[in-house]
């Protein structure tokens, strides 16, 4: 890996209110973002993103690497969860491994966020479609958990009433219907109209997501303790699953992709895990999956794996590839 590479990622002021956050914890400070701010900063980057996503979407011609990214992002959201709760159900039970492959399956807005951010500080250039494929990769692999506990309960139980109700909480919750919006408000938008509102989409963008990161860290270092006490298995497959997933398409996506940032993105999205998005559905499903399993999982180990370790080691992998 390269070091340099390495030593600018982890020096990078968000990066590092993010590990403030954690240190907060562990010294039992009270250092806190108040919930209404936090979500707001969310909804913010989510805006952010899915508008400048857009308009570089207006500026591209819609050809086969385009659609070829949308194909292989829905078969990531399938595949990745099929065989991660085969290997979950060594350790786990139905509804627990269930939970978990969802949430491997889907991806991490945040994590998204953070790798654009990655991307830019590397001056590396990368596609608005991007933006789409990960809107696109939130809700398969949601059905895709919930249809394999109910086939290995081998019962119609409540999972599959609520089933409708849990589909359009994956399809329209304020997360992916927010992005999607944006993403089509800036495809709309013509190029005068987005550089009137520039000092809120893109100015302020990393100020906010420092922020964000911070109530990240914060967050991540409560649930820490209470995951490590759960045992060795769900640490090493938080850790080991994302690098296979992100190794594995940082390879393959060379074979349709030329772009190393969209690469890049692709290799992040493979290898995050949601931990709003599904544990919200989740806990409407499958109320008997443990919530203080599958979020520390995400949030908690894999999170702060992709964001620190992970982005230059799967960039490395593009490069050499």
């Amino acid at each position: 890996m390269d070091l340099h590479l390495l030593l600018d990622n982890l020096t990078n002021p968000a990066l590092l209110f993010f590990f403030l956050g954690i240190v907060a914890v562990q010294l039992k400070s009270d250092l806190q973002i108040p919930e209404n701010s936090s979500k707001f900063i969310s909804l913010y980057l989510l805006l952010s993103i899915g508008f400048k996503g857009g308009q570089e979407l207006a500026h591209s011609d819609l050809n086969l690497e385009i659609l070829w990214s949308l194909l292989f992002g829905a078969l990531l959201a399938i595949v990745v969860p099929i065989y991660t709760f085969f290997i979950l159900r060594r350790k786990f039970n139905i509804n627990n491994s269930g939970a978990i492959a969802a949430a491997y399956g889907s991806v991490s807005a945040v994590t998204f966020v953070t790798a654009i951010s990655f991307l830019e500080i590397e001056q590396i250039p990368f596609s608005g479609h991007m933006v789409a494929v990960m809107a696109l990769m939130e809700a398969p692999s949601i059905m895709i958990g919930l249809l394999l506990i109910m086939l290995f309960q081998g019962t119609k139980n409540k999972t599959e009433v609520q089933l409708k109700k849990v589909l359009s909480h994956a399809l329209f919750n304020g997360s992916v219907l927010l992005i999607i919006g944006s993403l089509i408000i800036g495809y709309l938008a013509s190029d005068a109209q987005a550089e009137g509102i520039k000092p809120f989409t893109t100015d302020i963008f990393k100020g906010f997501l420092a922020v964000f990161l911070l109530d990240m860290g914060i967050t991540s270092g409560k649930k820490l303790k209470d995951f490590i006490n759960k045992g060795w298995f769900a640490l090493v497959f938080a850790i080991i699953i994302p690098i296979i997933n992100g190794t594995i398409v940082a390879i393959v996506s060379g074979s349709f992709i030329d772009s190393v940032g969209n690469r890049l993105l692709f290799a992040i999205l493979a290898a995050s895990a949601s931990y709003i998005a599904v544990p919200a559905a989740m806990k409407i499903a499958v109320p008997k999956a443990s919530p203080s399993l599958y979020i520390p999982m995400a949030l908690a180990i894999t999170f702060p794996f992709n964001i620190t370790l992970g982005m230059p080691f799967y960039l490395c992998i593009i490069k050499y590839f």
